[in-house]
């Protein structure tokens, strides 16, 4: 016999905590019943027996009040499908504070109800981050270069601490290398950051063989739940936009990226943006494979030797975004079909889905 809760916030990660209470009662039951034959257990046993009973009962409804308090929801076998969505002034800059209200959900052109709402927030309040570096060595970076970058990742980092946040660092050249995995210690990451190496005989740039390395580690290693929290999942890709010799193709990182739930921002560095004087810089190969625009993030250009502003615009993106949630219908979840979803902003903004629908497999 158990009594099994279940409290959750989105279907997918491991986003489940179950409390087995039946269980603990079962073991007095069961002490019980190891007595000899003709035994029976005294007064003070038997009002132990049914204290503990009482006891895990009104700890069963606590979680149950605490859950409604909380805006969690108790239900059995059921899923909520999460969005993240970042919305824009007509400036392209991000628009914080807005509410569920102001948002329009729609599933296959039907208006839905907005069943989750949650912004990000800084310190103790609300959604983290969970965020992996994937930084391009090959040789065509220069030292200078790594240097100002080692220094804007940085003070990046330190900025991003307020936010219960959880980093990992991996490069790319010729092949991906793990140089740290998750851990929300500004220390830590300084010193690995100060590790950095070029790869002198670079001669590929495995750009999407390191997203696609990326979001397996977000999917397998990040914490499914940060102080209680779902974080945001992000990868930022800091490279010159053209990759070279991947095994996996950019479509299949883009699947992957949606099931994950998982946003990619891109850094392309000034020595390969191919500026041309004031004009905008030449679509790269990055670009336009859909990489970035189809997991709902964005690209950020380095046009000069400080990259520190570029970085607290890439804050200022990072953390301005909100999930929005919903409870699929019955059909959706039997029939394994693609279901479009889109969401619609207040007027005169304009927004970012990290994904254009779901599929429940």
């Amino acid at each position: 016999m158990q009594l099994k809760f279940t409290l959750f916030r989105f279907a997918g990660r491991e986003r489940f905590r179950s409390f087995e209470i039946c269980n603990m009662i079962l073991d007095f039951i069961n002490t019980r019943r190891k007595l000899k034959d003709g035994d029976k257990p005294s007064v003070f046993v038997r009002f132990l027996s049914r204290l503990a009973v009482l006891v895990l009962t009104l700890t069963a409804l606590s979680f149950a009040v605490h859950a409604q308090e909380t805006d969690d929801v108790i239900r059995v076998d059921t899923e909520l499908v999460a969005f993240e969505v970042t919305v824009t002034d007509k400036d392209g800059k991000p628009v914080r504070g807005l509410d569920a209200k102001d948002f329009k959900l729609f599933e296959n052109g039907v208006e839905r109800q907005i069943d989750f709402f949650e912004p990000i927030r800084r310190q103790n309040e609300n959604r983290p981050l969970s965020i992996v570096f994937a930084l391009d060595v090959s040789g065509s970076m220069t030292t200078n270069e790594l240097t100002q970058l080692q220094s804007a990742l940085q003070k990046f980092v330190k900025r991003l601490a307020d936010y219960n946040s959880y980093f990992a660092v991996m490069t790319f050249g010729m092949e991906v290398k793990t140089l740290q995995s998750f851990t929300n210690k500004p220390p830590k990451l300084e010193k690995t950051f100060e590790k950095i190496l070029r790869d002198q005989e670079g001669l590929s740039t495995h750009a999407y063989d390191a997203v696609d390395e990326a979001i397996r580690m977000l999917r397998k290693k990040s914490p499914p739940t940060i102080k209680n929290q779902l974080p945001k999942r992000a990868v930022i890709l800091i490279t010159d936009g053209f990759p070279v010799g991947d095994t996996v193709s950019p479509k299949t990182v883009i699947e992957r990226a949606n099931d994950a739930e998982t946003t990619v921002y891109s850094v392309l560095l000034p020595s390969f943006s191919r500026l041309q004087g004031n004009k905008k810089p030449l679509l790269t190969l990055l670009e336009a494979s859909g990489l970035v625009e189809k997991t709902g993030g964005k690209t950020f250009y380095v046009n000069e030797n400080n990259f520190d502003p570029l970085f607290k615009s890439l804050e200022e993106e990072i953390t301005s975004s909100y999930v929005l949630a919903f409870y699929p219908k019955m059909e959706a979840r039997k029939d394994g079909k693609f279901n479009e979803v889109r969401i619609e902003p207040p007027n005169n903004l304009k927004i970012r889905q990290n994904r254009t629908g779901y599929q429940l497999k």
